[in-house]
């Protein structure tokens, strides 16, 4: 079936230096051609657009990919135009009173590449993670998986499933004839090593989506320790009202980061402690679950205090206002600022420490599919203990393990998924 031809602006709306527009498609070419004139396959030419009565709409730099060579697989020419708001309208004009041209829907240029082989669906939801990094580990972990790491895991997975279950099929074509060689200690070898490195990825799922998301760390103490100071001082803005008396914070506030290259969710509750105050109480309800459920915590106390909630490995204890009560270990001054710095390089340490676990597998679907695939291996695993008196059994639970890793990239059952997914893209990726 013939594709349309497709067009969007592939850069940011609004005034720029530059905006780019491109055209995916078998007319692209064409499409170009009636603005500037014959554009040569992987070319790069600077012409001059005109509109279908001869006007000049701009100058601008075109650039051709010929099918195979495109982000989309297809044949696309790019237009790199003055980024006037004008500009970009009247060419967008253009292309779209030209026969056979549509705007590009969200997402499918991305949607494109996939249906052409360009990119298997774990690396198209790395570009979508891409295009959302706001920090450093962000970049990284969706870089890895953009250049095909996941997918290229889920390949050595599956061609060694593949010849376990080739191995076992030939034990059941062969079942009359005496089968020369035991193939089930090898099975079993690559089952152990294929296992063992999905059930690594799964594990690391949790702490991926952590440094997708963000990591949570609460600040948490008694009222008046200096918490809501602190979180201003490391916001760097008055993000949380503090004063003299007890019980100000009331809801937790929640301030967003860069710690390190690390997405970090700061989070300042209300002071602990017995009250009669109904609304405070509340507030302090709240404060004790969000801690609870953070992944790091910050308990500042006064001297000959102790923590009011149970410590969770990683932790971390410092004393508050040492400006004004000196002591010895780690201690910080929200007020003066001493100390912060070691308490920052310590989050940042603490933090980092989680995410040496973390693999390619970033999302609660990859671990879906790992979880699902690891099921059938030991489902495998199991029937070969056992003697492996039905062959055909074990070849099943390995063909059906062999499906799991393919929906894993995209290959098979995925296509419920595919509208979600290419919605969260903007118009023109």
């Amino acid at each position: 079936m013939k594709m349309d031809t497709i067009f969007a602006l592939a850069t940011a709306a609004g005034k720029a230096g530059v905006a780019i527009i491109r055209i995916s498609g078998p007319e692209a070419f064409a499409a170009a051609g009636a603005l500037c004139g014959a554009v040569p396959s992987d070319s790069r030419v600077l012409r001059r657009l005109r509109s279908s009565d001869g006007a000049v709409l701009d100058e601008a730099l075109v650039l051709g990919f010929g099918r195979g060579h495109s982000f989309t697989g297809e044949d696309v020419v790019e237009l790199h135009l003055h980024g006037s708001p004008a500009v970009q309208k009247s060419v967008l004009a253009e292309l779209s009173a030209q026969p056979g041209l549509r705007h590009a829907e969200a997402g499918e240029f991305t949607r494109r590449a996939m249906e052409n082989g360009r990119l298997d669906l774990a690396q198209v939801e790395g570009l979508a993670d891409l295009i959302d990094a706001e920090t450093e580990a962000q970049r990284r972990q969706a870089m890895r998986v953009l250049s095909g790491a996941l997918g290229d895991k889920a390949e050595r997975w599956r061609t060694g499933l593949i010849r376990a279950a080739a191995l076992v099929e030939a034990t059941i074509d062969f079942a009359d004839e005496d089968v020369p060689v035991d193939v089930y200690p090898e099975v079993s070898e690559i089952l152990a090593r294929v296992g063992a490195d999905m059930r690594r990825e799964a594990d690391g799922v949790k702490i991926a989506e952590r440094i997708r998301d963000g990591f949570e760390v609460a600040i948490v103490g008694a009222p008046n320790v200096g918490k809501s100071t602190l979180l201003n001082r490391l916001a760097g803005r008055e993000a949380a009202i503090t004063s003299e008396y007890a019980g100000t914070t009331r809801d937790v506030i929640e301030v967003r980061m860069d710690l390190g290259g690390l997405p970090v969710t700061l989070l300042d509750t209300a002071g602990l402690r017995e009250t009669e105050d109904l609304v405070e109480g509340i507030g302090i309800e709240r404060a004790r679950l969000r801690a609870a459920a953070a992944d790091l915590r910050i308990y500042m106390l006064l001297p000959d205090e102790k923590p009011d909630l149970d410590l969770a490995s990683g932790d971390i204890v410092v004393a508050a206002k040492i400006d004004a009560f000196p002591r010895d270990g780690i201690g910080i001054s929200s007020k003066t600022g001493e100390g912060i710095d070691r308490l920052v390089a310590l989050v940042q340490d603490r933090l980092l420490e989680r995410t040496q676990s973390v693999g390619v597998a970033m999302r609660e679907r990859h671990r879906d599919a790992l979880l699902r695939s690891l099921g059938y291996l030991e489902a495998s695993e199991a029937q070969i203990r056992g003697g492996a008196e039905m062959p055909d059994l074990v070849a099943e639970e390995l063909r059906s393990a062999i499906r799991a890793v393919d929906m894993l990239v995209g290959r098979v059952d995925v296509e419920d998924l595919l509208d979600e997914i290419f919605s969260s893209f903007c118009i023109g990726k």
